[in-house]
């Protein structure tokens, strides 16, 4: 069909693949996380090396002992969340519900039931793969959404864009979002953004923000922060708790009513500092294996 974007036979493939794994149920899954638990950790070392960095560096008063610990409790829950995120191509709405668990899901709502919309901040903590679940909770008029980066492998790409399609919020590619936004208002409809707003900036960022995150020096992304300010958007965080393997607790707190009315860098310090929160609550449930700290402050230009 004219116009209509075809997916290549990587996708295909792969997609067959995976489609087939979700099946299976959660007990064989977990069984094959433990498997691929050995296989990551112990056989191929999977980024050892930045995690233990990274741990080490965040935690500078921990005995190596109790780093290791948290190492080893990190990689098996990477490998859960990687069967997990699979298992989303066929979980159902049910079953969803029981295991991603939103406490108080009316905050969002008392905050978009007026026209007013409002940007979800959260990090890569627990499994953030499915908290797009949160749009069966939301009200049905507001538009939902959650901002991406396109991946570099287009089969994966478009995996993912299929795996975060399947409840209500539509994945928004990030360099879409004011585009989306503007669109959105225009017609007079509110909005529910989820940002993940944890990751490294690019290098070439122009609005260079640096702050003191898990004793070190952080670069943080000030997008998210730069739309609430220009749109008088709400902002709200998401905390995440693993209460047990498979089973997540998410609790709202507003971080501000009206970004607008907020100091510059407000928001990102309050994000910022409830993230932080998090992961000392149960730091191994953290995406460790990223290179968040890989660029260095350069304190001359101070």
């Amino acid at each position: 069909m004219a116009g209509k974007s075809n997916k290549g036979i990587g996708f295909h493939l792969l997609y067959g693949v995976v489609n087939l794994i979700a099946m299976l149920p959660f007990g064989v899954l977990y069984f094959i996380s433990d498997f691929l638990y050995i296989i990551v950790y112990y056989v191929v070392g999977y980024r050892r090396k930045v995690v233990r960095k990274n741990l080490v560096n965040s935690f500078p008063h921990k005995k190596e002992d109790e780093i290791v610990r948290i190492e080893k409790k990190f990689y098996r829950h990477l490998c859960d969340y990687g069967v997990e995120t699979i298992k989303t191509l066929r979980i159902s709405e049910k079953e969803i519900r029981k295991r991603m668990v939103f406490k108080n899901p009316e905050i969002v709502n008392r905050l978009t039931k007026d026209g007013n919309s409002c940007l979800l901040s959260l990090g890569h903590y627990g499994n953030w793969e499915w908290v797009p679940s949160i749009g069966l909770y939301l009200l049905p008029e507001v538009e939902q959404g959650h901002v991406y980066k396109t991946l570099k492998s287009k089969a994966f790409d478009e995996l993912f864009l299929k795996i975060r399609s399947r409840f209500k919020p539509r994945p928004i590619e990030m360099k879409r979002i004011y585009r989306t936004i503007i669109q959105n208002r225009n017609e007079g409809k509110a909005m529910v953004i989820g940002f993940l707003s944890d990751q490294r900036p690019p290098a070439n960022g122009s609005d260079e923000y640096w702050t003191t995150f898990l004793h070190q020096d952080t670069q943080v992304q000030t997008g998210m922060e730069r739309i609430a300010q220009q749109f008088g958007f709400a902002v709200v965080y998401l905390d995440i708790k693993k209460v047990k393997r498979g089973h997540y607790v998410g609790d709202f707190s507003v971080i501000t009513a009206d970004g607008s009315a907020e100091e510059p860098r407000a928001i990102m310090e309050k994000y910022t500092r409830k993230l932080e929160e998090t992961i000392l609550h149960a730091p191994a449930y953290y995406l460790w294996s990223h290179n968040k700290w890989s660029r260095k402050r350069n304190r001359n230009e101070e």
